[in-house]
């Protein structure tokens, strides 16, 4: 038996909303993954890509995954990992770093053996660029095989990569395709295999409003896939609906509704009322003033988001 677990998007680095204390929040919720690893003795921890945010991470940031990784490492408890899409550079990525000091494994076409289990891994591949690939993978004689990758895969939503064909042309029968990229967990079966997202760790925009968390997987005989949330600070979501004579001051009442404490807090405004300016939406209860959110929306929607930190 093995048993792993699947995180992935963790976007160390990203100091969402301009807000140091956000920053820190990426990181800490890496920790808490690597502290449940530890405590749970898993047989390893499989990342599925974007460990950091950007290819040009601080010296902070690396320093400080760095620590984690090393941590992880006194256990014994292997880290393997592919490169995502944020953070991919032309030339060694910074997952080459760590695994120079011993402390990761970056997969790819020959296998990495844990337990009864072959793990493979296959970096972000632009879309351009995967007409090219053959799907080529060295043969191992264990009892499953899994393929980590990263990227927005059919059949789920926004998918632009078919995993049935990558499925159906590789050289190696997997088990399991284990996905980075995709914010939301999710898991299907395709092509005779379990394809699953494990999600992000962090909310890294404002529509992500689901609990954070990864993923458990478990092969011995069978592959099963469970969900563990992490606890990451909160976010405080405001939906106000706006009559044509309506404006700042019914928004002001709904935000200040809520315990704010220590909460991200965002606002969507919708509905025929008057325009609400960012500063206008913001509650004695909540500081700073709200400011844009980091993702868009369509529609109508005037999301505005603050946080209390």
């Amino acid at each position: 038996m093995t048993r792993v677990i699947h995180t992935g998007d963790t976007h160390i680095g990203y100091q969402q909303y301009h807000v140091p204390e956000r920053r820190r929040d990426f990181l800490a919720a890496f920790e808490q993954v690597v502290d449940d690893a530890i405590d749970d003795d898993v047989d390893a921890v499989i990342h599925a890509g974007d460990l950091f945010h950007d290819r040009r991470p601080t010296l902070t940031d690396i320093l400080g995954t760095l620590e984690v990784l090393e941590t992880l490492d006194e256990t014994g408890i292997p880290f393997l990992a592919v490169v995502g899409n944020h953070e991919a550079k032309r030339d060694a990525q910074w997952l080459d770093l760590y695994e120079s000091l011993g402390l990761a494994t970056r997969l790819g076409a020959d296998p990495t053996v844990v337990g009864d289990t072959a793990f493979y891994g296959l970096d972000f591949v632009p879309r351009s660029q995967r007409d090219d690939l053959e799907y080529e993978f060295a043969p191992s004689d264990t009892d499953h095989a899994a393929l980590v990758t990263h990227g927005l895969f059919q059949p789920f939503d926004y998918g632009d990569w078919d995993a049935s064909e990558v499925l159906s042309q590789a050289s190696v029968d997997f088990d399991a395709m284990l996905l980075g990229d995709n914010h939301a967990p999710g898991k299907q079966r395709v092509e005779g295999a379990w394809v699953t997202y494990c999600g992000s760790t962090e909310r890294a925009s404002a529509s992500e409003r689901d609990d954070r968390g990864y993923n458990i997987v478990t092969f011995d005989g069978e592959v099963r896939i469970t969900r563990r949330g992490l606890e990451t600070r909160e976010f405080v979501f405001v939906d106000v609906e706006l009559d044509s004579e309506e404006g700042a001051d019914r928004v002001r009442r709904r935000v200040g509704q809520h315990d704010l404490e220590d909460a991200v807090v965002v606002v969507t405004i919708d509905g025929a009322g008057d325009p609400i300016a960012p500063r206008a939406s913001r509650s004695s209860r909540s500081t700073p003033a709200p400011s844009w959110p980091a993702s868009p929306t369509t529609g109508n929607s005037r999301p505005r988001t603050a946080r209390r930190a």
